[in-house]
């Protein structure tokens, strides 16, 4: 469908409403959806996103702020009318073949009330097909002590606090929800809550190639997500790490596991493993949640994808017989993420009292509760967890707001 995004501005203007606003424009463009930006400021997203500038929805304008001040003082002029004329007659022409039009804080802030006035009159009035209205509140001007001395009784103050008839409405958390219920005396249910997300392939600086695999395996899906980072060799002692792995799902159902490693190079006899361990993986349920990165690409995978790896990994799992080093330790204590190795010398001797060990020949079900402990009493991998399985902007665009659209 058309949807249309109205906003004072839009990127690259610095602010957390035009960051959001760029997250979902992206979003629903993937999705299929023909997206325009409709702001005074700012630039296009890209040639599928274009900038639509209306130069007199700008919080700045020079007539714009001096209306304000005039609202202000609780004088509603001449001034104000004519901005809202004006206003009315440029969106009805930007909104021509519009199915959706989402207006971001543009009906819960006073920043430019004309603007808010001449969309509620084109919502109201419906002298041509207007386009289904979503209200998207970041804030709201009349529950925020700073903006109450500029807030008056009657119109146009009162369309800020009013449920416009048939617009949808939406907050970006339960607390504004509330406020808003009580505000505008509707009921919650009512309200939809769509929080903010992060991105995390950008906020973690992530290699094109990750996040090829991220979509690929679902990895943010995982809770927990250990990491393997070694070679499919019998001494690696993958096929623990297999056993660990299904114990460990009866407490955690959707934890994973990535082997990054390719097939050790200089024994025929590694072929035999890996077709060994895949045979233990179906055994074990175990298709969708084991990954070997050997299956994906016959290529070796650059030092940059695999230090993703230990930003994405809630642990390091190293049931090894033998080690002559043991670098994935080091990286783990750098990456912050807890060790959970074989008990051989080598390991003991870098991890110290950091890390939590096991011996290579233990009870699958021992190593796994004691990781199940570890996790249910770690609060910052449940916070992880959370953000992850809650938070993700592919995730709140999917549960939340693709349906919102329909």
């Amino acid at each position: 469908m058309n949807i249309a995004i109205l906003h004072y501005s839009v990127p690259p203007i610095v602010g957390g409403v035009e960051s959001v606003i760029a997250h979902h424009a992206k979003l629903m463009s993937a999705d299929g959806h023909s997206v325009r930006l409709v702001a005074a400021r700012g630039e296009s997203l890209s040639g599928k996103v274009p900038l639509t500038i209306i130069p007199l929805a700008d919080s700045r304008h020079a007539r714009v702020a001096e209306m304000k001040d005039q609202l202000d003082r609780g004088e509603v002029t001449q001034d104000f009318e004519s901005l809202r004329d004006e206003l009315a007659g440029q969106l009805q022409a930007v909104l021509s073949g519009v199915d959706v039009l989402i207006a971001h804080n543009v009906c819960s802030l006073n920043k430019n009330l004309a603007l808010t006035a001449a969309l509620h009159q084109l919502h109201v009035a419906r002298t041509q097909r207007v386009p289904r209205l979503i209200l998207w509140h970041h804030d709201l001007a009349w529950t925020t002590p700073r903006y109450r001395p500029e807030l008056h009784d009657g119109h146009p103050w009162d369309l800020l606090k009013t449920a416009w008839p048939e617009a949808v409405q939406v907050t970006v958390s339960e607390a504004r929800q509330d406020e808003l219920s009580d505000l505008m005396k509707i009921k919650k249910s009512k309200i939809h809550v769509i929080p903010n997300g992060v991105d995390v392939g950008r906020f973690l600086k992530l290699e094109e190639q990750t996040l090829e695999y991220i979509q690929k395996l679902n990895l943010l899906q995982a809770s927990p997500l250990l990491l393997l980072p070694v070679r499919i060799t019998p001494r690696k002692n993958i096929e623990l790490a297999l056993q660990v792995l299904a114990a460990l799902r009866n407490d955690f159902p959707s934890a994973q596991m990535v082997v990054t490693g390719p097939l050790g190079p200089h024994n025929s006899a590694n072929l035999q493993y890996f077709k060994k361990l895949n045979l233990i993986r179906d055994e074990l349920g175990l298709n969708s949640s084991v990954h070997f990165l050997a299956e994906l690409t016959n290529e070796y995978i650059p030092d940059p994808v695999i230090s993703d790896f230990y930003k994405l990994a809630d642990a390091l799992l190293l049931p090894s017989f033998e080690e002559g080093f043991g670098i994935p330790i080091l990286e783990a204590g750098l990456a912050g993420i807890p060790v959970f190795c074989s008990d051989i010398s080598p390991l003991k001797k870098l991890g110290v009292e950091f890390a939590n060990y096991f011996s290579p020949e233990a009870d699958p079900n021992v190593v796994a509760k004691m990781m199940a402990g570890h996790f249910t009493n770690d609060k910052l991998f449940g916070l992880r967890a959370s953000v992850r399985e809650h938070f993700t902007w592919e995730r709140i665009y999917a549960a939340r707001i693709a349906p919102l659209l329909k």
